[in-house]
């Protein structure tokens, strides 16, 4: 048995990891000697494979990644403090080394770490400051002059995190408190045969992918040419959890419903076709070897004397000619035998998920979409079995509240509710975080977040 972390929570090249400095994330593949630029740092992650996940690294010269050695900080700098910043001026002229002085002990080598407490030392009104001021302060210094990156493994809830911070626009402001409830009211467990219609660049089947764990199936509802995974592809998935994972265009879903639903007839095998082009093209060779025969007794023997050599550097050109054009419609046969296998391929997966849905019998059906959630929920919820959940995600209360209207005077759906999410912002003190779990808190920061939910109609008892 080996010892120590698995191989799965080490860092290895070719996963996808999360890059971590305070509170920003991003996401990124672990390469070899490929540049990475993050939070006005750059560096490499060459030394960072075979490390755990949840290591913290220090940038050092040259971009190299060396992890973070624990060194037990000394607080004597805060033993001393003052009880009032009234009487400190801020004048610029408290702190004795210049900007100089700091590049040069950046030259020199020397880390973050020292070079903050040196500026503690240097500075005239570090000690007349309150503690918390004094806090405030190292951590300020800290974030500029030490450049630690920690790596983790994706999960649902720091992916959501990152897009949230950075391309909220992108995932319909979905917050990631939002999501959890979403995956707990539609009761995706493994095992199950879910329906997912998203328009999150795939952070909703991601987060349905992690929490089935390559147990069940999943079909993806996607509008346009085809569905997007951005985001699923940041979890790093190995790939048995895409084998049962289908698609299914939307523009399709009216006429599988009414039975008119049919797929051009799937051609032969590729590989047949390639076989028949490849005779076809062996006659075509023949007749034309046939032609040229015919063409070479026609000519002269006089005309043949005269034009000798010019014959014969033409000969050697066209030679030259009949292997470039051998070659290439060589390599066109092979674009047009792959181009051919990939389209049996998506017409075959196509009528395997159509077969799926006509079965009716999904086990949830989670819809996070910019579309109108009614008319999409109503089309969907024909496929999901009797009393099994359904979500619906809309990030305005305005579209939920018809199709909540919508739903009841319809009927069939039971266990129907409305919701609205929203997230409280704390802010602690330190000195009461440390004292006591009280808390003081800001006001209220409300962002509607839409949940609708319910059940679909009960089969017979």
């Amino acid at each position: 048995m080996e010892d120590g972390p698995s191989l799965r929570s080490r860092i290895r090249e070719g996963d996808c990891a999360v890059l971590k400095r305070d509170d920003v994330f991003k996401a990124v593949p672990v390469l070899r000697r490929r540049k990475i630029i993050f939070e006005k740092q750059w560096f490499y992650l060459d030394n960072a494979i075979g490390h755990v996940y949840g290591t913290t690294f220090e940038v050092t010269s040259g971009g190299n990644l060396q992890p973070k050695q624990e060194v037990e900080e000394t607080n004597t700098e805060t033993k001393e403090a003052g009880t009032d910043n009234r009487n400190i001026v801020d004048d610029g002229k408290s702190q004795k080394l210049t900007h100089d002085d700091i590049k040069a002990l950046k030259d020199k080598g020397i880390k973050g770490q020292e070079i903050v407490q040196q500026l503690i030392e240097n500075s005239t009104t570090f000690r007349d400051k309150t503690e918390f001021a004094q806090d405030k302060y190292i951590k300020k210094k800290k974030k500029k002059y030490e450049a630690l990156i920690t790596i983790v493994k994706p999960s649902t809830r720091i992916l959501s995190t990152m897009y949230y911070a950075r391309e909220p626009g992108k995932i319909n402001h979905l917050r990631y408190d939002t999501l959890a409830q979403m995956l707990t009211l539609g009761n995706v467990r493994a095992g199950n045969k879910m329906i997912v219609m998203e328009t999150c660049a795939g952070l909703v089947l991601g987060a349905v992918m992690e929490r089935m764990g390559g147990y069940g199936s999943i079909i993806q509802m996607y509008p346009g040419g085809g569905p997007v995974r951005a985001a699923t592809s940041c979890f790093g998935f190995p790939k048995g959890f895409f084998d049962n994972l289908h698609e299914f265009p939307l523009s399709k879903v009216d006429s599988l419903l009414s039975g008119t639903f049919s797929t051009e007839t799937l051609p032969s095998e590729p590989e047949d076709n390639a076989l028949a082009d490849e005779e076809s093209n062996g006659l075509t060779d023949e007749k034309q070897t046939s032609l040229q025969g015919t063409e070479e007794e026609s000519t002269t023997e006089a005309a043949m004397e005269i034009n000798q050599t010019e014959e014969q550097e033409t000969m050697d050109i066209n030679a030259e000619d009949v292997e470039l054009k051998e070659s290439k419609e060589k390599e066109n046969k092979e674009n047009v035998r792959e181009k051919q296998r990939k389209q049996w391929e998506r017409r075959k997966k196509l009528l395997e998920t159509a077969a799926l849905l006509r079965e009716k019998n999904a086990d949830g059906l989670i819809v996070a979409s910019k579309f109108h959630p009614t008319p999409l929920l109503l089309a969907l919820l024909e496929f999901v079995a009797p009393s099994r959940p359904f979500v619906v995600y809309c990030q305005y209360k305005e579209p939920l509240l018809e199709c909540y209207t919508k739903l009841r005077e319809r009927g069939g759906v039971i266990n129907l509710k409305l919701s609205e999410t929203w997230l409280r912002n704390y802010q602690v003190w330190q000195r009461l975080w440390q004292r006591s779990t009280l808390a003081g808190c800001t006001p209220l920061n409300l962002q509607w977040g839409a949940l609708g939910c319910g059940a679909s109609k009960p089969g017979p008892s």
